[in-house]
């Protein structure tokens, strides 16, 4: 174990992605060692400093002060099913033996058809009695998320939550008032200069909250307190050693009504850790550990970028621009 943090010895990953995801093929990112373990730094590419910094700060938390005592032990989590086909989504819906699923919805402009005949084949995977909710990252004007969005309850045979149908605050506002379905927020909570601006405007009935985008845990949890509103902890596509940070806000939270979108690694190709320690949901639940799983360095590809890794990590540090 070390006494301190020698960013130097950062080490940087690549994993390709199973399915296309969020614009990329490949995940990256760069693991950092401390004196209480491993944390996680993989902002995206086109994140800025500021924003990345962020990420930083939580990598920090992890691999040094730990986090909170968790008040649960096994958080329950919720499948993903990404832009795939009608018999690839009831495979999954059928076989990751959640009773949650998370349908990525609106993956480009004429996709309405396709996004209807994907809920329909999860219901059908799951049966009557999942729940099942979907995300448009954003991507509708709110006529349009009025307009299909009682469609996509209809084909999904009632719908948990729309999550984030519109960009803006005022937008999801404004779809909120107009819907019977609950509205979700996430980028307007982990992007935006004042979260606290969605619980303000009653622009939803969700907060999605990612630990690294805001920082830690305890600074996800000061945000969760703040809102006001039931939450979902969900992943930024990490590896384990990033799940389990979200794991540990899940586990801090005062109540958890909804399943977690902590089960991302089937999106991933593969993992930084092996065997057990690897955090695959198992009938639908993860642990909560008090410390990051430990990387296995022969899992660990490293990026062909890992110049502009380490660059970056080093601006970051140089600039100073880590978070209280």
């Amino acid at each position: 174990m070390k006494t301190m943090i020698d960013f130097h010895e950062a080490r940087t990953f690549a994993i390709p992605l199973t399915t296309r995801f969020r614009g990329i093929d490949v995940r990256e990112g760069m693991l950092i060692e401390g004196p209480a373990g491993w944390g996680e730094f993989s902002p995206f590419p086109e994140y800025d400093d500021r924003e990345s910094a962020n990420w930083l700060t939580s990598a920090i938390e992890a691999c040094t002060v730990g986090w909170p005592d968790p008040v649960r032990g096994r958080i329950p989590i919720n499948a993903t099913v990404p832009a795939v086909g009608p018999e690839a989504a009831r495979e999954i819906a059928a076989t990751s033996g959640c009773s949650t699923v998370k349908v990525k919805v609106a993956d480009h402009p004429e996709s309405l058809a396709e996004d209807l005949a994907r809920l329909e084949a999860v219901r059908d995977g799951l049966g009557p009695s999942g729940a099942v909710r979907c995300d448009a990252n954003g991507a509708w004007d709110v006529d349009t998320a009025v307009r299909v969005i009682p469609a996509l309850d209809r084909a999904a045979g009632g719908l948990e939550y729309v999550e984030q149908p519109c960009a803006t605050v005022a937008e999801l506002a404004t779809v909120r008032r107009r819907v019977d379905v609950r509205i979700a927020a996430d980028e307007s909570i982990r992007r935006a200069e004042d979260p606290l601006r969605v619980a303000v405007a009653e622009a939803a009935d969700i907060a999605v909250i990612k630990v690294a985008p805001l920082g830690g845990v305890r600074r996800a949890l000061r945000v969760a307190e703040a809102c006001g509103l039931p939450c979902v902890v969900s992943s930024a596509l990490e590896t384990s050693v990033g799940l389990a940070a979200g794991l540990a806000l899940a586990g801090a939270l005062p109540s958890l009504d909804f399943a977690c979108g902590l089960g991302t690694l089937s999106l991933l190709g593969s993992d930084v850790v092996g065997g057990a320690r690897s955090l695959v949901p198992v009938d639908g639940f993860l642990p909560v550990s008090p410390v990051s799983p430990t990387p296995d360095p022969g899992l660990v590809r490293a990026s062909e970028r890992e110049g502009w890794w380490r660059e970056r990590l080093d601006r970051l540090v140089v600039q100073g621009r880590v978070l209280d």
